[in-house]
This record gives C-alpha cells, structure tokens and sequence, in this order.
C-alpha cells in the first residue's frame, strides 16, 4: 500500500515511480479494433502482444485478439524482416481478416525494421489490406499510439476525387470508449448529419452476446468509409493528443478541412460538437437535445451544493483531463492537482489557463507520474479524485473517494458500454461526483448527524 508516501516533495531525474499512462502500441492496438474486419498485429515478442491484449481485454471485459511475429534471440539479431513476412502469409491464410493494422515495439523500433518497405514487398491477397504505425514504447504514452495509427489509416487509406463532396463531415473520436462513440454518433443523427466515424470500436468492443463467436463483429469503420473520408467537408477531431494529427494528415493529403475540439465531456465541450456541426451543415438543433440540455442544468440547479466549491484532484489521459477540468470548473468545483502521464507542453498551458480564468490556484504536469501525484495531494488534502483505476490505491491510503473515469478501469464492470460524453454523459459523470462525496458523507458521520436525506 501507499500510506508510507514521503510528504517531501524532490526532483526525480530518469525515474518514473507509479506511472500514469502505457505504452504506444496499446493505443495503437486500440485504434486498429476500430477499423471492420481488422486484425491487429504487434511487430515484437510475443509477451508485448500477450500484455497489450490482456490490458485491453481487462478493461473491456471482452476477448481482445490481435496476433504477433513472436519475436525471438535471432529475430532480435537479425531483424523482423522474415517473421513479419511470415506472419502476414499466416494470418491472411489462417484467421481472415480483411485488413492487417500493424503496431511496432520497443524492440523492433530499436533494430529499426523498415516496416513500410517490407509491406511493400510482402504478399498481400486481392482486396486485402496492410498499413502500419511505427509506436515505439519508449516515447510517448498509449495517447500517442492511438494518434499514430489514426494517422496511418489516413495515410493509407483516405483518397480524394477533385471536386466531388460526399456530404459527410468526419468525426475522430480519439481514445474513449465505445459508449462514448455510440452517444456522439446518437447526437450527429439526432441533428441529421451524415458522419463517418473513424476509428470506430463500437460494435468490435462491446458486441452482444449471440451464442456463436465472430472473430470480426459487425462494428468498426470499414475501408471504403476511411477512403471516402477524403472527400468530406470537414473533419472534426475530438481530442488534440489524439485526433488531431489524423484530422491535419487528411488536410495535407486531401485538403478536407480540420476543426479541432475538446473531447465533448460536459456542458461547455458538448454545446461546442453541436454547434460545430450545426455550423458545418445549417441543420437546426431538434427538441430532443434541447430537452437533454435542460435537463443537464436542471440537474447542476439541483445538486450543486454536493459539489460546489469541493477540491479535486484529476490525472489520466491528457484529452479526457482537460475535458474534465473544464467540466467541474463549471460547476464549481476546485481542481488543484491536475496531472498526466502523456508528455506536452501544452496541456500544462491550457490547464493554466483554465485554472487562472477561474481564479484556482492549482498545481499542473504532463509527463507527471502518481507518486508526486500522491505527495501533491498529501501536502494540499482534496475532497475528491477523479481518475483511472490506478488511483484506487492513493484513495485507499488517504481515504479519499475516487470516480473513475479513463483508461484503464479495472476494478469496475459495465462502465464502458455507458457514455461520458454529450449531455447524457455529463448527467452521469455528475451523478458519479455527487454520490461519491455523499457516500463519504454517510461513512464518516456519527450515529446522531446520519441522515435520512442528504
């Protein structure tokens, strides 16, 4: 356990204690489930695939397959060229898949496999299709994982014809879970906006149970939709860490124009994806959302006294972290401890801002690790943290409730099949907040203040 985390706060150089992210070829392992009929493939040993599909699975409570080269001494040596050709032939032959999404590791990136040249030179049946990401372990997180192969679904896939429009606006999601993509796709045809989604994990997943094992759901964006994307008229990119170099690699290749969002947890972050798309296509807002949206505030009106003005302490994804700042900044809440795992100068001067407009003296890190994420909250004590499951430990020490939200939850089912995002998510996510800081309410009373109603 954590109860013996020194208060002394020092500078660590070339140590990172508790991380608070993984590694790139997670994201990317990610990315690819999210593309129809895909087969993700990690370039390394076979114990890097072994970890990366059980952490998947584990959040997700569903079987994660992907396959491997199995990386050996010789490969090591001598390069992956033969493995990667091999396992291209056997996994065409053997389980099927219409496309191949290849991730690197640490250890092919350090041999420095040219994996574009051998996919030129392998043997790729008609109509199948192999792209790759190189996703290094050593630099980065899963964020910038996920980024990349987005990024390499547009570079091999996204074609444009001169002046032909498909009428479609692209939606990048970025890394959240396939409740969040089906409430953002239930928000785009609620407006009646034609949308491609890419990627797209919602039906890969989070499938139903049908009795009968399908390798390859029904969900996933397919290859002609990813090709089509070229020719849409704008490309919305939820998330900067992770969708904005897909949404910037499709302008530079097919000119569609990028609009760079924040990932639509909250009231503020959903009004803005509305009236993007409102912007983007004339539509009018339907009564359906309006209603929602009402009933958002009426919710905040409500319950803002279980929240308001409680300090917060929020670490996890760089995209997902922002949103949320955002989120509980406008309801009053207090996030003095802001933190991720994934570098970039960035998020830190965004939080500031943020944090500054608010008039909230808070302390901000990327690249950060959740052992000085500890000791911040050791020397300022919060009401609540806000994170993934790793956090359950700092919890437990100093007796804080947490809401987890992120990647990963492991400790917790169901959570990602129900969305975060939009005005349904933000009436969750309040929901969350409010009763774990009544739980605490409850727990720590004596027997003569427990009360009925809270």
């Amino acid at each position: 356990m954590l109860n013996h985390t020194p208060k002394e706060i020092y500078e660590k150089r070339g140590l990172v204690i508790n991380p608070a992210k993984t590694c790139q070829p997670i994201g990317a392992m990610y990315a690819a489930l999210g593309i129809h009929g895909c087969l993700p493939h990690s370039h390394g040993s076979q114990g890097c695939c072994s970890y990366h599909r059980m952490h998947l699975t584990r959040h997700f409570r569903d079987p994660i397959v992907a396959s491997t080269s199995s990386f050996t001494e010789g490969s090591s040596v001598f390069g992956g060229l033969s493995n990667l050709k091999t396992a291209i032939n056997n996994v065409f032959s053997i389980y099927k898949p219409e496309v191949i999404a290849i991730n690197t590791t640490y250890l092919s990136e350090t041999i420095g496999d040219d994996i574009g040249s051998i996919i030129q030179d392998a043997e790729i049946p008609e109509g199948k299709v192999v792209l790759h990401a190189n996703t290094p372990s050593y630099v980065g997180s899963h964020i910038t994982g996920f980024s990349n192969m987005v990024k390499a679904m547009v570079t091999y896939l996204a074609k444009s014809e001169k002046g032909i429009s498909n009428g479609k606006v692209n939606i990048i999601p970025g890394f959240v879970n396939p409740g969040d993509m089906r409430e953002i796709k239930r928000i785009a045809k609620l407006l009646e906006v034609p949308i491609t989604m890419f990627p797209d994990t919602s039906g890969v997943v989070d499938s139903p149970m049908t009795g009968k094992y399908e390798m390859y759901p029904k969900g996933g964006a397919k290859v002609e939709e990813i090709t089509d994307s070229g020719n849409s008229d704008l490309t919305i990119a939820l998330g900067r860490f992770a969708s904005e170099a897909g949404a910037f690699e499709l302008e530079k290749k097919c000119k569609v124009k990028p609009s760079i969002l924040k990932t639509p947890i909250g009231i503020e972050a959903t009004d803005k994806l509305i009236m993007e798309l409102v912007k983007a296509t004339g539509v009018d807002v339907p009564y359906e959302l309006e209603e929602e949206r009402g009933q958002l505030v009426d919710i905040m009106t409500d319950t803002h006294y279980h929240y308001h003005g409680k300090r917060v302490a929020i670490f996890g994804d760089p995209d997902t972290v922002i949103a949320l700042t955002e989120f509980v900044l406008g309801i009053g809440m207090k996030p003095i401890h802001v933190l991720t795992g994934t570098p970039g100068q960035s998020f830190e001067i965004e939080i500031k801002e943020m944090l500054e407009e608010a008039g909230v003296e808070g302390r901000v890190k990327s690249g950060g690790d959740l052992f000085e994420f500890h000791q911040w909250i050791k020397n300022e004590p919060v009401d609540l943290i806000i994170g993934n499951t790793y956090g359950k430990f700092i919890s437990k020490a100093e007796d804080i409730p947490l809401v987890r939200i992120g990647f990963p939850v492991l400790d917790r089912s169901v959570h990602s099949y129900l969305p975060v995002v939009g005005y349904k998510g933000a009436m969750r996510v309040l929901e969350m907040i409010s009763n774990a800081l009544l739980d605490k309410v409850d727990i720590d009373s004596s027997d003569e203040d427990f009360e009925l109603v809270l």
